[in-house]
């Protein structure tokens, strides 16, 4: 009976966003002159979207868990996008080397962050706050602020191309989901990174190596930012420094959302996937049934101060 009002405690907004998704969906039913949000085609629409989203939230859900925040990952998409586009169509370079070095350049930003929280003893909110403006301007740096097509259509496959009809970009965040599923449930590391969120005071008596793994756990979200926005880029095939502006809203949202505690040390990537989805679910029904983007903004800020209102609550209780 406890083990079953603990998880109802702690995916409580997950069944709530869950009941509005339905209701969305019933809506865009009921509204539509045909049954469009049912449509396979408007599925894959919806679940190649959320992949990006859901990969970057695993990123985060794992920063989270140590207590700690990043909300420089929209920038970091943005920059490590923006790197790879230009050595490849600017400078030629092999498209597979420039994935890799933006691949690189979003662990770089990651390990900055990691680095000013752990050892310069940044509070994490001010330290990726920075990044987030760092990362923002180098990147209109680089393309003076103007758009860069043309990358390979080798590259494009990435965030274009399917799989037995699945969406190649869903089953990289599938991927990724079980792969911080099995990092943090079966591997030391992850049972540290628990520990440090859950109490850092006790995990440094215990000999946990705590700088290490905050400075992993923000490496690990800088690569999957950069990760995600390298998917993104190739489905559309081109990219702007403007790129993934808000973006670190809808992965904290989806994390905190599937049952990510703020306080750190609690939840399960596992319920963040769902709070991904549930998001995609959420932007793509509002799209359907003609809702301003201005108001698809209130709607999913409303939806954050909410879960975390509910997170804080619950964490008081606890």
């Amino acid at each position: 009976m406890l083990r079953w009002q603990t998880l109802i405690q702690q995916f409580s907004s997950l069944f709530g966003l869950v009941l509005i998704s339905v209701g969305i969906g019933i809506a865009v039913y009921l509204k539509a002159d045909k049954n469009l949000f049912f449509t396979s085609e408007n599925i894959l629409t919806l679940l190649r979207q959320a992949s990006f989203n859901a990969i970057m939230a695993a990123g985060v859900s794992v920063v989270i868990i140590t207590a700690g925040i990043d909300l420089s990952i929209g920038s970091i998409w943005a920059l490590s996008s923006v790197v790879m586009a230009y050595i490849c169509v600017n400078a030629k370079w092999d498209w597979v080397l420039s994935v890799l070095v933006g691949l690189g350049v979003g662990l770089l930003c990651g390990f900055i962050n990691g680095f000013g929280v752990t050892m310069l003893r940044i509070p994490p909110f001010v330290a990726t706050l920075g990044m987030m403006s760092i990362a923002r301007g180098l990147a209109e740096v680089i393309t003076g602020g103007f758009q860069i097509s043309g990358l390979p259509d080798a590259f494009q496959w990435w965030g274009q191309g399917d799989v037995f009809g699945v969406p190649v970009p869903v089953i990289v965040a599938m991927a990724i989901i079980l792969l911080t599923w099995i990092l943090l449930r079966f591997i030391r590391l992850g049972r540290y990174i628990y520990a440090v969120g859950g109490n850092e005071s006790a995990a440094h008596l215990s000999g946990v190596p705590i700088c290490w793994v905050k400075l992993f756990a923000y490496a690990y979200c800088g690569t999957l930012s950069a990760l995600a926005g390298l998917l993104a880029t190739s489905r559309m095939g081109s990219v702007r420094p403007s790129d993934a502006l808000g973006y670190e809203l809808d992965a904290i949202a989806a994390s905190v959302i599937g049952g990510i505690s703020l306080m750190g040390g609690q939840g399960s990537i596992l319920g963040t996937a769902i709070g991904a989805l549930l998001i995609g679910v959420l932007r793509n029904g509002m799209v359907l049934l003609d809702v301003s983007a201005f108001w698809q903004k209130v709607v999913i800020g409303i939806v954050i101060i909410v879960a975390v209102a509910l997170d804080y609550l619950l964490w008081r209780r606890r």
